[in-house]
This record gives structure tokens, sequence and C-alpha cells, in this order.
């Protein structure tokens, strides 16, 4: 590479790439990064290396513990970060000169949403909008329907299950991400490309409890009945128990950090539901308050919405 072009960075370069070298940064690896930014992880990998050819150097380094910046990267990620403060200090003075949107909003998810995603899209809201007060309660996967048609709820973000019911709701799509099979270091099947629910069923699965469905359902179509050796409420506790080397389980990617992939194997699982689609409900016909509509907007104003590779 070339030396520092400032011109073709300024001219060529779009907010969201910066936004996804930032991600790269925290995430330390462009595949996590790709499933926060909710883009494929190669369309993320080709950004980041539009990226560094713009600026003409190398600004992110490979190691075996993820990507880390290299001193030319970690002085565009400080001045990047100072544009992003920037930028939220001036939707921040913007609102304020407003009345704005005002008043409360209840949003129900799983912990597997909350944290990789609405945490984070929450709090960018709260700073855009300033005069919502935003209640973020956590839920398991199968109530969160049922509080949005109690209007208990002002919104509900939710994994799509096939035995959940949706009378009631209004349904948008929101973001897909992939479940993986974990199985503990040292297991026959930790060194494996991919494994299919056939593979593991023969394991003893651990069974988080918003998955039982679709392994029951995953079972009869192979003529059998899974047996679950530990029944969970959490993907998390799945994860902690293949981490003791207990047996293996399935979970959302996105949960799976640095420090996880050093204690435990993660195998691309080969079946058709594979891909976890993430869905918003909202109640049937129900007209939403401005609160909740912009909320809504919100999490609908992705850069990019693609399938997941």
């Amino acid at each position: 590479m070339g030396t520092f072009n400032r011109l073709h960075l300024i001219h060529q370069v779009d907010l969201f790439t910066l936004k996804l070298f930032i991600s790269a940064i925290e995430e330390k690896q462009i595949g996590r990064a790709a499933i926060r930014e909710n883009i494929a992880a190669s369309t993320a990998t080709k950004r980041i290396q539009v990226l560094e050819d713009i600026a003409g150097i190398e600004l992110l380094e490979r190691t075996p513990k993820g990507v880390v910046p290299t001193p030319a990267g970690a002085v565009l990620e400080r001045h990047v970060r100072a544009v992003f403060g920037s930028l939220d200090d001036m939707r921040a003075e913007i609102a304020a000169l407003t009345e704005g949107v005002q008043g409360e909003l209840t949003v129900t998810s799983a912990r597997t949403i909350i944290v990789p995603f609405l945490a984070r899209e929450t709090s960018e809201f709260v700073r855009e909008f300033p005069f919502v007060d935003v209640a973020l309660c956590e839920k398991e996967n199968a109530n969160i329907v049922a509080d949005v048609v109690r209007g208990d709820a002002d919104l509900g973000v939710f994994a799509a299950a096939y035995d959940l019911d949706l009378d009631g709701v209004d349904v948008t799509p929101y973001r897909e991400d992939r479940l993986v099979a974990v199985v503990p270091r040292g297991h026959r099947l930790a060194t494996r490309g991919s494994v299919t629910f056939a593979d593991l069923a023969a394991e003893k699965l651990i069974v988080p409890q918003a998955m039982a469905g679709a392994f029951a359902a995953a079972a009869r179509r192979l003529g059998t009945e899974y047996t679950a050796r530990h029944a969970v409420r959490s993907a998390e506790v799945a994860v902690s128990l293949v981490q003791a080397g207990l047996t293996v389980s399935v979970v959302p990617e996105c949960l799976l950090d640095y420090g996880l992939l050093n204690t435990v194997a993660s195998c691309v699982f080969d079946e058709p539901w594979a891909v976890r689609r993430i869905h918003i409900a909202t109640g049937h016909g129900r007209t939403l308050s401005p609160a909740a509509q912009a909320y809504l907007s919100h999490l609908e104003a992705r850069p990019e919405r693609v399938n997941v590779d």
C-alpha cells in the first residue's frame, strides 16, 4: 500500500463504512462486526478492504486472536470516534430546539436479541429522541408476542419460531443471524467444518428453551425423538455447559465472542432452519404512538439489509 490519501478518504468513504471499521475493532472480528451491522460477512470484508485501498495504508492487522488496529488504524479510529461523537451532539442539540417526539415506550425482547442488537440501537434512539422514556424489558421469546397482543408492550422484538402464534400482531422483518453448533474443545465433532442436526442429536443435545420446538420438529423429520440431557432457559447457559465439557448445543452466532471461542469449538450448522429470523411485532391494526413509530422507524433504518451468506 502507498501513503495515506486524505482527499480520497474524504471523497469516497461513507459514514457506514467508518462505523463498520469501528465495529470490527470493538468486536475484534470482521464477521461479528458484519452481524452487528446487519450485512453479509463478504460485504463487510470488501468494505474494509476498499477503505484500506482508499486510505493507501493498512488499517487493521489480522492476528490469531482477531483483528486489531495498526498504528495508522488507531489514529483513524480516534478521529472517527470524534466525528461520531460530534454527530451525536448535533442530533441532541437539534432535538433540543424543538419539542420533538415525547412519551413513554415499552419494548419487550429476549436476551439473545437485546445483548447483541437492541441495547446499542436503543441507546442510539434515546440520544436522538431525548424526550422519549424507553423501558426495555427482557422476556422469553414465547412471551414477547403475547405482551404486545395484551398491550403490555408497544413493540416486541422476537425470533421467528414455527410454533409461535402471531394472531393479533403485525410483523415487520428486522434482522437475520446464524445458528451455529457449539461443542467442547477436543470433542470428535470439533474439527468438522459443518455438522447437521443428525450429527448433534446422537450426542444428547443441550436444549435452550427457545430452541425446543425447532429441535423437536427436526427430530420428527428424521423419524426419531431427540433426548435433552440438559434443558435450560437461555443460550448463554447452554454455552456454559458446553464449556464445561458436558455435551453439545446450538446457539445464535452473535453470542460467541473471542473468550468463548478459546474454550469451545464452533461449527457451521448445516440445516435449512439455521438462519434465525428476527422480527418486530406491533399490535394488529393498532395505531402506534409517535414515540413507538419513531422507534420502529429507527430499527427499520438499517444502512443495508441483506440475507446472511
